[in-house]
């Protein structure tokens, strides 16, 4: 740690999650690599959260505790742990996810070998609500290629888990970015303007366990408004045209993003390729029941 900064922030946005959050804390807290800070934001919890991150804030400085007076919606309040953050390198997690002892040591050692590299990730495993094995995820082959179109093809076009957010991002990279817009799926534009950056790096060791249960967000509420308010309470009975504004994002990212003439296109084709694969749910976008 150099004076008060550390060099590994991690944030923790956190509405009552309870059932899993000592062992997510706990799972953080056991890391091999230790200079780190962890903010731990609450949005306005009505379970026990408040009182588990008080009792672990207790015995370990790393941790910063914050409550939100209300529920700023999880769109806001995963990038307001970014803001608060002040690390070289950022992690978000979630409250129910389990890190291996070692994933911010590899991570780091990675992205400290590779100026290249913006965001260093594992291989990850499903778990279930016992912390029981349920499948491998997929590796993402074309992660590291030095041609960005390469890269925004493999998280755009290939069907995958957005595990890979949960990854050790470079702050300055994130910084130029949208961070997680208050939508569905806002996920996988941050993801696809991420990779039009810089290259990802994927351990193959399996040093994350991404947990599936009745409660996470895309399970829990179930139609698409409920899922905004999720995102955004403030748009909770707002005109929602989920797929259309991830499109919309996406075509944005390559706008913003430094690129040659030549990948600039490739990425647009890539584009193209994802419309057509997903028109029918675009055009569902504008039926009333389906927004």
């Amino acid at each position: 740690m150099s004076g008060n900064r550390p060099r590994v922030s991690i944030g923790l946005p956190v509405y009552n999650g309870a059932p899993y959050l000592s062992e997510t804390l706990d799972s953080l807290l056991s890391q091999t690599w230790t200079d780190f800070e962890l903010i731990v934001s609450d949005n306005a919890s009505t379970d026990a959260t408040e009182e588990i991150c008080r009792s672990y804030a207790a015995r370990d400085a790393r941790i910063r505790y914050l409550r939100n007076r209300e529920n700023l919606g999880a769109a806001a309040n995963y990038n307001r742990v970014f803001h608060l953050s002040s690390g070289e390198y950022f992690k978000w997690a979630a409250a129910d996810d389990v890190c291996a002892p070692e994933f911010l040591e590899r991570c780091v050692e990675a992205l400290d070998r590779e100026a290249s590299v913006v965001l260093c990730y594992p291989r990850a495993q499903a778990i279930d609500e016992q912390g029981n094995f349920i499948r491998d995820y997929p590796s993402k082959p074309n992660a590291d290629s030095a041609k960005p179109h390469e890269r925004f093809y493999e998280f755009v076009c290939v069907p995958h888990p957005c595990v890979a957010v949960f990854g050790l991002i470079r702050a300055s990279a994130l910084r130029r970015t949208q961070l997680i817009g208050n939508f569905a799926s806002a996920d996988r534009p941050l993801l696809s303007e991420l990779s039009l950056l810089g290259r990802f790096f994927e351990l193959q060791e399996f040093l994350f366990y991404y947990r599936n249960h009745p409660k996470q967000s895309w399970r829990a509420y179930p139609t698409r408004q409920a899922v905004q308010a999720w995102y955004d309470p403030a748009r909770a009975k707002k005109l929602t045209l989920p797929h259309s504004r991830v499109l919309r994002e996406h075509l944005s990212s390559i706008g913003r993003a430094p690129l040659d003439r030549n990948e600039r296109f490739s990425c647009y084709i890539c584009m193209v390729w994802w419309i057509r694969r997903r028109w029918r749910k675009l055009a569902k976008n504008l039926v009333l029941q389906d927004i």
